[in-house]
Protein backbone atom coordinates (compact mmCIF):
# COMPACT_ATOMS: atom_id res chain seq x y z
CA UNK A 1 0.00 0.00 0.00
CA UNK A 2 1.31 3.44 -0.90
CA UNK A 3 2.05 5.85 1.92
CA UNK A 4 -0.09 8.93 2.46
CA UNK A 5 2.99 11.08 1.90
CA UNK A 6 3.57 9.57 -1.55
CA UNK A 7 -0.09 9.97 -2.50
CA UNK A 8 -0.07 13.60 -1.31
CA UNK A 9 3.00 14.37 -3.39
CA UNK A 10 1.54 12.75 -6.50
CA UNK A 11 -1.81 14.52 -6.10
CA UNK A 12 -0.05 17.89 -5.81
CA UNK A 13 2.04 17.05 -8.90
CA UNK A 14 -1.08 15.98 -10.83
CA UNK A 15 -2.88 19.22 -9.94
CA UNK A 16 0.10 21.23 -11.18
CA UNK A 17 0.29 19.08 -14.33
CA UNK A 18 -3.33 19.71 -15.36
CA UNK A 19 -3.53 22.87 -17.53
CA UNK A 20 -7.20 23.44 -16.57
CA UNK A 21 -6.36 23.88 -12.88
CA UNK A 22 -4.75 26.74 -11.01
CA UNK A 23 -3.40 24.92 -7.93
CA UNK A 24 -2.12 28.08 -6.23
CA UNK A 25 -4.79 28.09 -3.53
CA UNK A 26 -5.46 24.35 -3.27
CA UNK A 27 -4.31 22.42 -0.21
CA UNK A 28 -4.04 18.62 -0.11
CA UNK A 29 -4.34 16.38 2.95
CA UNK A 30 -4.27 12.56 2.85
CA UNK A 31 -5.22 10.04 5.50
CA UNK A 32 -5.56 6.33 4.82
CA UNK A 33 -5.62 6.96 1.07
CA UNK A 34 -8.55 9.41 1.36
CA UNK A 35 -7.66 12.80 -0.11
CA UNK A 36 -9.15 16.06 1.14
CA UNK A 37 -8.96 19.09 -1.15
CA UNK A 38 -9.22 22.42 0.66
CA UNK A 39 -8.85 26.06 -0.31
CA UNK A 40 -10.52 27.79 -3.23
CA UNK A 41 -10.68 27.95 -7.01
CA UNK A 42 -12.05 30.50 -9.47
CA UNK A 43 -14.64 28.36 -11.26
CA UNK A 44 -16.84 25.32 -10.82
CA UNK A 45 -15.04 23.61 -13.69
CA UNK A 46 -11.72 23.91 -11.84
CA UNK A 47 -13.28 22.36 -8.73
CA UNK A 48 -14.64 19.48 -10.78
CA UNK A 49 -11.39 19.02 -12.71
CA UNK A 50 -9.36 19.02 -9.47
CA UNK A 51 -11.44 16.10 -8.24
CA UNK A 52 -11.04 14.23 -11.52
CA UNK A 53 -7.27 14.78 -11.46
CA UNK A 54 -7.03 13.55 -7.86
CA UNK A 55 -8.87 10.32 -8.70
CA UNK A 56 -6.30 9.58 -11.39
CA UNK A 57 -3.54 9.15 -8.81
CA UNK A 58 -2.60 5.59 -7.83
CA UNK A 59 -3.48 4.72 -4.24
CA UNK A 60 -6.36 7.18 -3.87
CA UNK A 61 -9.37 5.37 -2.38
CA UNK A 62 -11.62 8.38 -1.73
CA UNK A 63 -11.87 12.13 -2.25
CA UNK A 64 -13.44 14.84 -0.08
CA UNK A 65 -13.73 17.88 -2.31
CA UNK A 66 -14.09 20.83 0.05
CA UNK A 67 -12.85 23.44 -2.40
CA UNK A 68 -14.70 26.75 -2.26
CA UNK A 69 -15.61 28.54 -5.48
CA UNK A 70 -14.72 32.23 -5.48
CA UNK A 71 -15.87 33.69 -8.76
CA UNK A 72 -14.04 36.78 -10.05
CA UNK A 73 -16.35 39.78 -10.21
CA UNK A 74 -16.32 39.71 -13.99
CA UNK A 75 -17.77 36.16 -13.94
CA UNK A 76 -20.74 36.94 -11.71
CA UNK A 77 -23.90 36.60 -13.81
CA UNK A 78 -27.69 36.67 -13.27
CA UNK A 79 -29.35 33.26 -13.03
CA UNK A 80 -31.49 34.04 -16.08
CA UNK A 81 -28.43 34.59 -18.28
CA UNK A 82 -26.87 31.33 -17.10
CA UNK A 83 -30.14 29.46 -17.73
CA UNK A 84 -30.47 30.80 -21.27
CA UNK A 85 -26.90 29.83 -22.14
CA UNK A 86 -27.33 26.40 -20.56
CA UNK A 87 -30.45 25.71 -22.62
CA UNK A 88 -28.67 26.84 -25.79
CA UNK A 89 -25.67 24.59 -25.12
CA UNK A 90 -27.83 21.54 -24.42
CA UNK A 91 -29.86 22.15 -27.59
CA UNK A 92 -26.65 22.42 -29.60
CA UNK A 93 -25.15 19.19 -28.25
CA UNK A 94 -28.38 17.19 -27.88
CA UNK A 95 -30.73 18.46 -30.59
CA UNK A 96 -33.11 15.48 -30.29
CA UNK A 97 -33.22 14.96 -26.52
CA UNK A 98 -32.94 18.62 -25.48
CA UNK A 99 -36.69 19.12 -25.26
CA UNK A 100 -36.83 16.44 -22.55
CA UNK A 101 -34.33 18.28 -20.33
CA UNK A 102 -35.24 21.25 -18.16
CA UNK A 103 -32.75 23.71 -16.69
CA UNK A 104 -33.24 25.35 -13.28
CA UNK A 105 -30.72 27.89 -11.96
CA UNK A 106 -30.69 29.33 -8.46
CA UNK A 107 -27.84 31.43 -7.05
CA UNK A 108 -25.55 30.17 -9.79
CA UNK A 109 -26.31 26.50 -9.14
CA UNK A 110 -27.59 24.63 -12.21
CA UNK A 111 -30.04 21.74 -11.80
CA UNK A 112 -30.91 19.53 -14.76
CA UNK A 113 -34.31 17.81 -14.69
CA UNK A 114 -36.35 15.64 -17.05
CA UNK A 115 -36.16 12.14 -18.51
CA UNK A 116 -34.06 10.62 -21.32
CA UNK A 117 -33.52 7.13 -22.71
CA UNK A 118 -29.71 6.87 -22.52
CA UNK A 119 -27.17 7.69 -19.84
CA UNK A 120 -24.82 9.27 -22.40
CA UNK A 121 -27.52 11.90 -22.94
CA UNK A 122 -27.47 12.72 -19.22
CA UNK A 123 -23.68 12.98 -19.35
CA UNK A 124 -23.62 15.18 -22.44
CA UNK A 125 -26.17 17.53 -20.89
CA UNK A 126 -24.01 17.89 -17.77
CA UNK A 127 -20.83 18.32 -19.79
CA UNK A 128 -22.55 21.01 -21.83
CA UNK A 129 -23.12 23.25 -18.81
CA UNK A 130 -20.08 22.41 -16.68
CA UNK A 131 -17.83 25.02 -18.28
CA UNK A 132 -20.37 27.85 -18.34
CA UNK A 133 -19.06 31.09 -16.88
CA UNK A 134 -20.55 32.05 -13.54
CA UNK A 135 -21.91 28.68 -12.37
CA UNK A 136 -21.22 27.45 -8.85
CA UNK A 137 -22.32 23.85 -9.19
CA UNK A 138 -24.30 21.32 -11.21
CA UNK A 139 -26.89 18.78 -10.04
CA UNK A 140 -27.85 16.23 -12.66
CA UNK A 141 -31.36 15.02 -11.75
CA UNK A 142 -32.25 13.80 -15.24
CA UNK A 143 -33.89 10.37 -14.94
CA UNK A 144 -33.58 7.40 -17.29
CA UNK A 145 -36.36 5.36 -18.89
CA UNK A 146 -35.62 1.63 -18.47
CA UNK A 147 -36.17 -0.33 -21.70
CA UNK A 148 -34.48 -3.68 -21.03
CA UNK A 149 -34.95 -6.77 -18.86
CA UNK A 150 -32.65 -7.09 -15.82
CA UNK A 151 -31.14 -10.34 -17.14
CA UNK A 152 -30.29 -8.63 -20.42
CA UNK A 153 -28.67 -5.69 -18.63
CA UNK A 154 -26.59 -8.04 -16.45
CA UNK A 155 -25.47 -10.11 -19.44
CA UNK A 156 -24.40 -7.06 -21.45
CA UNK A 157 -22.45 -5.51 -18.56
CA UNK A 158 -20.62 -8.76 -17.77
CA UNK A 159 -19.77 -9.26 -21.45
CA UNK A 160 -18.46 -5.69 -21.65
CA UNK A 161 -16.28 -6.27 -18.56
CA UNK A 162 -14.77 -9.40 -20.13
CA UNK A 163 -13.90 -7.46 -23.31
CA UNK A 164 -12.37 -4.53 -21.43
CA UNK A 165 -8.58 -4.69 -21.04
CA UNK A 166 -8.59 -2.26 -18.09
CA UNK A 167 -11.09 -4.25 -15.99
CA UNK A 168 -10.45 -7.57 -14.25
CA UNK A 169 -13.91 -9.10 -14.80
CA UNK A 170 -13.15 -12.05 -12.51
CA UNK A 171 -13.00 -9.71 -9.50
CA UNK A 172 -16.24 -7.83 -10.23
CA UNK A 173 -19.76 -9.15 -9.67
CA UNK A 174 -22.89 -7.60 -11.17
CA UNK A 175 -26.36 -7.58 -9.61
CA UNK A 176 -29.36 -6.06 -11.38
CA UNK A 177 -32.75 -5.20 -9.89
CA UNK A 178 -34.99 -3.57 -12.47
CA UNK A 179 -32.70 -0.96 -13.97
CA UNK A 180 -30.58 -0.64 -10.80
CA UNK A 181 -27.08 -2.13 -11.06
CA UNK A 182 -24.90 -3.02 -8.07
CA UNK A 183 -21.17 -3.60 -8.60
CA UNK A 184 -19.27 -5.54 -5.95
CA UNK A 185 -15.73 -6.83 -5.63
CA UNK A 186 -12.25 -5.35 -5.78
CA UNK A 187 -10.34 -3.30 -8.35
CA UNK A 188 -6.70 -2.28 -8.62
CA UNK A 189 -7.14 1.49 -8.85
CA UNK A 190 -9.64 4.32 -8.62
CA UNK A 191 -9.44 4.64 -12.40
CA UNK A 192 -10.50 1.00 -12.84
CA UNK A 193 -13.35 1.59 -10.38
CA UNK A 194 -14.59 4.56 -12.39
CA UNK A 195 -14.21 2.70 -15.68
CA UNK A 196 -16.29 -0.20 -14.38
CA UNK A 197 -19.01 2.25 -13.37
CA UNK A 198 -18.86 3.94 -16.77
CA UNK A 199 -19.24 0.59 -18.53
CA UNK A 200 -22.23 -0.30 -16.34
CA UNK A 201 -23.89 3.01 -17.16
CA UNK A 202 -23.37 2.35 -20.87
CA UNK A 203 -25.63 -0.72 -20.86
CA UNK A 204 -29.08 0.00 -22.35
CA UNK A 205 -31.70 -0.01 -19.59
CA UNK A 206 -29.38 0.95 -16.71
CA UNK A 207 -31.07 3.62 -14.60
CA UNK A 208 -28.81 3.60 -11.54
CA UNK A 209 -25.34 2.29 -10.65
CA UNK A 210 -24.45 1.56 -7.02
CA UNK A 211 -20.67 1.24 -7.17
CA UNK A 212 -19.52 -0.77 -4.15
CA UNK A 213 -16.19 -1.77 -5.66
CA UNK A 214 -13.26 -1.52 -3.26
CA UNK A 215 -9.89 -0.22 -4.42
CA UNK A 216 -7.24 -2.71 -3.37
CA UNK A 217 -3.69 -2.40 -4.69
CA UNK A 218 -2.39 -5.96 -5.10
CA UNK A 219 1.21 -7.11 -4.75
CA UNK A 220 1.22 -7.91 -8.46
CA UNK A 221 0.12 -4.39 -9.36
CA UNK A 222 2.79 -2.89 -7.12
CA UNK A 223 5.45 -5.14 -8.61
CA UNK A 224 4.44 -4.14 -12.13
CA UNK A 225 4.60 -0.48 -11.24
CA UNK A 226 7.99 -0.88 -9.58
CA UNK A 227 9.28 -2.69 -12.66
CA UNK A 228 8.08 0.08 -14.93
CA UNK A 229 9.65 2.68 -12.68
CA UNK A 230 13.01 0.98 -13.16
CA UNK A 231 12.92 1.23 -16.94
CA UNK A 232 15.29 3.77 -18.55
Amino acid sequence: MRSDEDIKRDVEDELRWDPDIDPTNIGVAVRGGVVELVGFVRSYYQKWEAEVATKRVAGVVGVANDLEIRLPGIDERPDADIAREAVAEIRFQLPIAAESIKVVVKDGWVTLEGEVEWNYQREIAENAVRRLRGIKGVSNSVALKPKAEPSEIKHKIEAAFRRHAAIDAARVSVEVNGGDVILRGTVRSWTERQEAERVAWSAPGTTKVDNRLIVKVTGEARASKDALAGLP
